[in-house]
């Protein structure tokens, strides 16, 4: 026998410190855990959330009966489908709209109606021609996750009118152009969710709750869990109401002047948002999934919406109502979306070195009784310092016991690379990975920068012979300062180019952590020799990683 599909959180393979996926909002109140009086008492004690609802129907001018304490407003949500919608009976609401909608009609044997709702207005005639007998109840989201639409006092009304009862879901009301909840209260059949994870900060404890005519709140409130909420989440949720409103007002009137900043922000950049009033906004991008990976590589993370209809193209961004993160946030998504510059890593990126300086790591080492394999190389340059053959090859051979000092591994490995009368040096079987037709179209489109660990000299040897040093604006070498993973190098190039946006190229970690560091979008390439399985695992931070540089065409904007 099959069940509902279990709800699986969005989640990332990279590693997220600020997360702009799920719409929680921004506690103003990190000392309330100090103020809980008695804390082993509330902890060993069943909830008691008589003052949580006291606050609650004080807040909302209501009697205490008309105020029901939830596990967040999907435990009401989930409450009003076991008390009032019936098996084999219909339900209407919009699409798109709050996932856990559909799941509870699935769980509750319902037909589910819904009307396509994208524009600003609220489909009503749409909603009410869609009431029959088989009609139980209308959920309304407003404003709608994920669209940021909002339903108005006079929708709800004319809706209430004609359904036998009415669900207003308003989890992100506090962020709106106006709040229904006290009109809706008004019509008789309607109730109204809300939650504490939002607006206040409170998205940890779990804190929800419903407000509505005491018969209809009495009847909801015989399903589900007799103590639904946490003794200390009721009383940290009492407390956070008892603070200055002015530290709710500061926060929502942040996200509303960022989020009117992001929209026009994400319109000028082509990704099409929706007008929201909640404290995200929709946007739409050709490559939704790009746009996802790349900003997780920076550490933002994201939401898409996969398997859900019309929502293919979607990106959902909260609002992160903090003025240092918002800046970061924009300077990721104008990175991501329109790159002023390409930097591109030397070895292994513009030039195949598997055959002159792999080699030359191979034959210097065996010079000093040590034998490397090309896998050894590779797992080296996976721990760190990968620009530098020369340490590479010094630890190579410390690791098996030799101690080769640094210069005499320099002076073999030069000797070996460069060649001398009468040896040809191993840098002449160099050649480039990207074809010069391309790689001009790359230059007339981007101002083009380099940064490698080689010696200025090489650097330009190579570039010269191979045709790719024309329209090269900004050249990064060894004797400019620190190596790669230090960010220095890659900032100056950045500096030297005059832009803030860019994506870079890089065939090791070293690579994408300076890149990610000063701030370039981190793309990474497998270079020519490298086991593919092995690349992509030490390369796993990448925004994303390609077969080979030149694929870089087919991900440009």
């Amino acid at each position: 026998m099959s069940g509902p599909a279990t709800y699986v959180s969005p989640s990332f393979d990279l590693p997220i410190d600020l997360d702009l996926s799920k719409n929680e909002g921004r506690s103003e109140a990190a000392d309330l855990l100090s103020l809980i009086d008695d804390p082993p008492r509330v902890i060993s004690r069943y909830p008691d959330t008589s003052a949580l609802r006291a606050r609650l129907a004080e807040l909302h001018g209501l009697q205490v009966d008309s105020v029901l304490v939830t596990a967040g407003g999907d435990d009401a949500l989930g409450r009003c489908f076991m008390a009032r919608v019936g098996e084999g009976r219909t339900v209407i609401s919009t699409r798109p709209t709050f996932e856990m909608i559909s799941r509870y009609a699935e769980q509750r044997g319902a037909s589910l109606v819904e009307i396509d709702w994208w524009g600003e207005a609220f489909p009503v005639a749409e909603v009410i021609s869609s009431i029959t007998e088989d009609t139980d109840a209308v959920f309304i989201v407003s404003p709608n996750n994920p669209t940021g639409n909002a339903a108005s006092e006079a929708d709800i009304r004319k809706v209430a009118a004609e359904a036998p009862f009415v669900v207003l879901d308003a989890a992100y009301v506090e962020f709106a152009d106006s709040d229904p909840t006290s009109g809706a209260l008004e019509m008789g059949n309607v109730v109204v969710t809300r939650t504490m994870s939002k607006a206040y900060g409170l998205a940890g404890l779990r804190l929800g709750y419903l407000l509505g005519p005491p018969h209809l709140v009495s009847a909801i409130a015989r399903y589900g869990n007799p103590y639904p909420v946490a003794a200390l989440s009721a009383a940290l949720g009492e407390m956070r109401l008892g603070r200055p409103v002015s530290e709710l007002n500061g926060f929502v009137e942040t996200v509303r002047r960022e989020r009117v900043e992001l929209t026009r922000f994400l319109d000028d950049l082509g990704a099409a948002p929706l007008p929201s009033q909640a404290n995200f906004v929709l946007a739409s991008h050709d490559e939704p999934d790009w746009v996802v990976s790349a900003s997780a590589a920076m550490g933002i993370g994201l939401r898409r919406f996969p398997g859900r209809d019309g929502l293919e193209r979607s990106i959902r961004i909260t609002v992160p109502g903090d003025d240092d993160d918002f800046d970061r946030l924009l300077g990721v998504l104008g990175a991501v979306l329109a790159p002023e510059a390409l930097v591109f890593d030397l070895d292994g990126v513009l030039a195949d070195v598997s055959r002159s300086q792999i080699v030359a790591i191979i034959e210097t080492a065996r010079s000093f009784g040590v034998e490397v394999t090309g896998a050894d190389i590779e797992a080296v340059k996976a721990e760190g310092m990968a620009n530098d053959d020369w340490e590479i090859t010094r630890r190579l051979c410390a690791d098996r016991g030799v101690d080769a000092p640094i210069d005499e591994v320099v002076e073999q490995f030069e000797t070996i690379y460069q060649g001398t009368g009468s040896i040809t040096g191993l840098k002449h079987r160099e050649a480039s990975l990207v074809d010069l037709d391309l790689w001009r179209t790359w230059q007339e489109r981007f101002p083009v920068a380099v940064v490698t660990g080689r010696p200025r000299s090489d650097a330009e040897e190579f570039l010269g012979r191979s045709g790719l040093i024309e329209g090269i604006s900004a050249l990064v070498t060894r004797e400019d300062g620190p190596l790669k993973p230090d960010p220095a190098p890659v900032r100056r190039a950045l500096e030297t180019l005059g832009v803030g946006r860019a994506w870079m190229l890089g065939d090791t970690p070293d690579d994408l952590a300076a890149a990610r560091a000063a701030g370039a979008i981190p793309i990474g390439v497998i270079a020519p020799g490298d086991d593919p399985a092995r690349a992509r695992a030490r390369l796993w931070r990448a925004a994303r990683i390609l077969d080979k540089t030149t694929d870089l065409e087919g991900l440009l904007p």
